[in-house]
């Protein structure tokens, strides 16, 4: 299996080159190269270009299996998109590139828009997925106020986990969901697990409704008939 590491620029692919000794192919099969063509000799208008949307290219890499993205921004995940148009029977790995951060810029001036999420992002399915998450509530007897955290977690074709953090950096099982839950019900199976566990009260549901507030998912996870299930499952 040929694979093909793919940098957003020139200057990022010369920092992986010199990290692998000055070669574009470290290791057999696989070969270090940028999803952007027109970043090996940049001006400002082209970079006035970039900023909405237009000019460029993007071009496959040769006689490679898959491809491994990695450090792409929010603005820089199109020439990804049009990448998997091109070359579309090739795996392409998202490695680690923080997709529910760069899904919050969608929408945002000089950003894709949200549509880009239903057309493509939502396309990308996590097969390892890891993400921490820390609360603070408030409690009406000492010590007032009870920190308490922990992670969903994923392993494809596993289920998508609701863990607990017990301390020690050891993690209890609260839950598994096929599909993935948005971050206000991972939210509270972490807290329905502390009110197992006796540390929390339970409250009234009028109470519980002000602590959480009327919407408790962001617009991506919300239902949204043009995206793909492939995100979440």
């Amino acid at each position: 299996m040929r694979i093909a590491i793919l940098l957003p620029d020139e200057t990022e692919a010369k920092i992986a080159m010199e990290n692998a000794g000055s070669t574009a192919k470290p290791y057999p099969g696989i070969v270090i190269s940028i999803s952007d063509e027109r970043t090996k000799k940049i001006n400002i208008g082209q970079v006035f270009m970039k900023l909405f949307g237009r000019g460029g290219k993007v071009k496959p890499v040769d006689d490679v299996d898959m491809y491994i993205c990695l450090v792409a921004s929010s603005q820089e995940l199109p020439d990804i998109e049009e990448l998997h148009k091109m070359d579309s029977d090739k795996v392409i790995v998202f490695y680690n590139l923080k997709l529910d951060v760069l899904r919050g810029d969608l929408g945002a001036p000089a950003f894709p828009s949200k549509e880009f999420q239903d057309r493509f992002l939502s396309l990308v399915k996590p097969v390892y997925f890891l993400r921490t998450r820390q609360y603070t509530r408030s409690v009406p007897n000492p010590p007032f106020m009870i920190s308490y955290q922990g992670c969903m977690f994923r392993s494809y074709p596993g289920q998508y986990q609701t863990l607990l953090d017990t301390g020690n950096g050891s993690y209890r099982r609260v839950q598994g969901n096929d599909i993935r839950p948005p971050l206000g019900v991972f939210k509270e199976q972490l807290t329905e697990a502390m009110r197992m566990d006796g540390v929390l009260e339970r409250e009234s549901e009028t109470l519980n409704f002000l602590r959480t507030g009327y919407k408790t998912t962001t617009w991506w996870e919300e239902e949204r008939p043009q995206a793909s299930d492939s995100w979440k499952t």
